[in-house]
């Protein structure tokens, strides 16, 4: 890990090695300006109803995983402030419709996920095919034949399949998926998403605005002052911070490796023994110290892929050991593991700009091994066997209610509503990034440009 300097900017480049090619090497910077954007948005309804309706149903938003659409029949509900949508596996592949029955406007599937070939609604019992045709007309002989002769099946939105994750689009002409997404080539696909398995979904309330929520995910630097403990396993001054077409980006977070701000550099903590557990590495063998740590996960994990045919060749040796932290424009950061991946949408409230939904999934690639276990990092309930455990349902909460997501997240969910109420005051005028926070500034030029696009 070399940090560059460019005049007094610090730069992080983790491997300066790392060919032009090589996804983990680092990328030219990008200039986003120097603009201290107005805070209004984040408490104005106008400003809500704005991005509803020029961004929220005018981009590709992930609704899920394919890995929960294992089979034809397979469903599950995509709600988003006022829609809902119901994502399928059909014969004819994944295809997504309004949840809304064409008769009444009743909303047809209240199950948040399932299996049915047929979409039956509660209030006439019109049935819909789950292709979106439509099956019957219940009392059909009661309708004049003009009413009803256009055959008014389901309402289709348009889906794409991606590296596993299922993305829809609310609008009439979106630009191509792939080149909306902004990563490059091989990115996404690398993780193999497609055969992860959803063993945690916790979606929770939280007290701010969706965008304090993203930001709050987007930059390393409130980790040394809101989550101290992780100062002893991230080297959070030492992230390298890659800006992306179409507002996604990324920050490499160093794991298992002590923060430069610690200045004890050479006790390996009980943070950094339980690491190098999870890759297979005995703690009490371990003759090296904390700057040995990060490269003996990365040796650990290599011998088990090599062990158990889990071709990690695949991937750079950073990943094999740190955060990718990957943010895919308007509301999604995934944390990116070979093992595992934290999946997080920051969805808008209904009708309140200063609430958002965190909807977290946590998956993990099944591995045929008795002595592997989940990352102890992810702070999962124990006895999970991701090889034998059926997919959970969503957990809800409202705000005030313990998730149980873990110390680090419940101190975000703490903190954010403070930081909200905070704006509001008459002497912030307005945030002021730094350079670890780029990500958060790649983000609003972004995000202004949608809004002001004709």
């Amino acid at each position: 890990m070399t940090p560059l300097s460019n005049s007094k900017i610090p730069i992080a480049v983790i491997n300066p090695d790392a060919p032009p090619e090589s996804l983990e090497a680092k990328l030219p910077p990008v200039d986003n300006g120097t603009e201290c954007y107005s805070k209004d948005a984040y408490f104005s309804s106008d400003a809500m109803t704005s991005e509803w309706d020029r961004m929220w149903t005018d981009s590709w938003l992930i609704a899920g995983v394919a890995s929960d659409l294992g089979k034809v029949g397979d469903f599950f509900l995509f709600e988003i402030r006022e829609e809902s949508i119901i994502v399928t596996r059909t014969d004819e592949g994944i295809k997504a419709f309004y949840n809304v029955c064409q008769h009444r406007g009743s909303k047809l599937v209240w199950d948040e996920r399932g299996n049915k070939r047929v979409f039956v609604c509660p209030f006439h019992s019109w049935s819909f095919h789950n292709s979106g045709k439509l099956r019957s007309i219940t009392d059909e002989e009661t309708f004049h034949p003009d009413v009803v002769a256009h055959r008014p099946g389901l309402t289709p939105v348009i889906c794409e399949e991606h590296a596993g994750i299922v993305f829809i689009h609310m609008g009439d002409d979106p630009a191509p998926l792939v080149e909306s997404i902004g990563l490059p080539e091989g990115y996404l696909e690398a993780y193999r998403i497609d055969q992860m398995k959803v063993v945690r979904h916790v979606r929770s309330e939280w007290g701010s605005n969706w965008k304090v929520g993203v930001e709050a995910f987007y930059e390393s630097y409130h980790l040394h002052s809101v989550h101290p403990e992780t100062k002893g396993v991230m080297a959070d001054l030492h992230v390298q911070y890659d800006l992306y077409p179409s507002g996604a980006s990324r920050m490499i977070v160093p794991f298992g490796t002590p923060s430069p701000r610690l200045h004890d550099q050479d006790t390996v903590t009980e943070g950094l023994q339980m690491m190098l557990q999870d890759a297979g590495v005995d703690p009490a063998n371990f003759k090296g110290t904390a700057k040995d740590v990060r490269r003996a996960i990365q040796e650990g994990k290599r011998e088990r892929s090599d062990r158990l045919g889990l071709e990690y060749e695949r991937f750079e040796d950073g990943q094999l050991s740190d955060s990718w932290a990957t943010g895919i424009f308007p509301n999604v950061q995934i944390g990116c593991h070979p093992e595992a991946l934290f999946f997080m949408r920051f969805l808008p409230h209904e009708t309140d700009p200063e609430r958002f939904y965190y909807d977290t999934m946590t998956m993990l690639l099944p591995v045929d091994d008795p002595d592997y276990s989940p990352p102890g990092w992810m702070g999962l309930p124990e006895g999970i066997d991701p090889n034998k455990c059926e997919r959970p349902n969503i957990e809800h909460y409202s705000i005030g209610e313990d998730a149980g997501l873990g110390l680090v997240l419940s101190q975000d969910s703490t903190l954010l509503p403070v930081v909200q109420k905070g704006m509001r005051s008459r002497g912030f005028k307005g945030q002021l990034w730094g350079e670890q926070e780029q990500r958060l500034r790649h983000f609003h030029v972004e995000l202004e440009r949608r809004m002001s696009d004709d």
